[in-house]
């Protein structure tokens, strides 16, 4: 099974690096599957409507968030009919509208995909170990495969999970802190590791935001408002990863990024 998987979309630069690049990397690779994270793509919070069929048309399959799923209104509008939509499985299931995984089928193989929110230094909300648990029990005799976007802020509460679910799942792809990092492997029982795959918008600006503003915020320590540009040379990072439909283990991972230094090669 050939997967790819594009990091945080952020803002316009990220829609349109998206468009631009997501069909072009899909002609390359060849992919069965194709996971994009869209928590940040309206204005780098949050989703619309509009903007979760652009992700679709653009090529991805599912569309995975993060903690800024419900930062913006409409959302409770559409969540619910969304069905490729999968927000953090580990917000209180009682009271959150949507789903935190989704079942993929290609051909005769079927793929969990699982979005888990981390608690360190970002809004707590439920053990997403617990729910990892539950779910991956959960799904076993349902898939082939199992996919997990671990939407969390520190490297050790990634790799946590990763060595947890080592051999459990096939993939834990880290989102959230927009840097691709440089530790992609695949682990000894057999899941592929990535602490982040990176983000999709902004190239010359600081995580996405305009850098004159985060600049402003270290030196003055005052309230400023950060903004997602709307025009400047962007960035596309992911991953493309190669999963064993037989043993429910990856054979391959390999992180990818496309920006002005690192232009596309076909």
């Amino acid at each position: 099974m050939r997967v790819i998987f594009i990091g945080d979309v952020m803002g316009e630069i990220g829609q349109t690096m998206l468009t631009t690049y997501l069909p072009k990397l899909k002609s390359k690779y060849r992919p069965q599957l194709t996971i994009v994270n869209g928590e940040n793509i309206a204005s780098g919070k949050g989703i619309t409507r509009p903007l979760y069929k652009l992700i679709l048309q653009a090529g991805a399959d599912v569309v995975t968030m993060g903690n800024h799923t419900f930062d913006k209104q409409e959302i409770f509008e559409f969540i619910d009919e969304a069905k490729k939509l999968v927000r953090p499985a580990n917000y209180p299931a009682a009271t959150t509208p949507g789903q935190g995984y989704t079942l993929v089928k290609i051909n005769q193989v079927v793929v969990g995909v699982i979005n888990l929110q981390g608690r360190v230094f970002i809004n707590p909300i439920d053990d997403p170990f617990a729910k990892a648990d539950e779910l991956v029990k959960q799904l076993q005799d349902k898939c082939d495969l199992i996919f997990v976007d671990f939407h969390a802020e520190t490297t050790s509460e990634k790799l946590a999970m990763a060595w947890y679910l080592d051999g459990r799942v096939a993939a834990v792809i880290g989102t959230h802190t927009h840097v691709q990092t440089n530790d992609a492997r695949i682990l000894p029982k057999g899941t592929a590791y990535l602490t982040d795959a990176g983000m999709t918008g902004p190239y010359n600006e600081i995580l996405g935001m305009n850098k004159d503003r985060v600049i402003e915020k270290f030196r003055t320590n005052l309230p400023v408002r950060f903004e997602t540009p709307k025009s400047g040379p962007g960035q596309l990072n992911g991953c493309y990863f190669e999963l064993d439909e037989k043993t429910g283990r990856a054979r391959k991972l390999q992180p990818f990024s496309i920006n002005p230094d690192r232009p596309f090669l076909e």
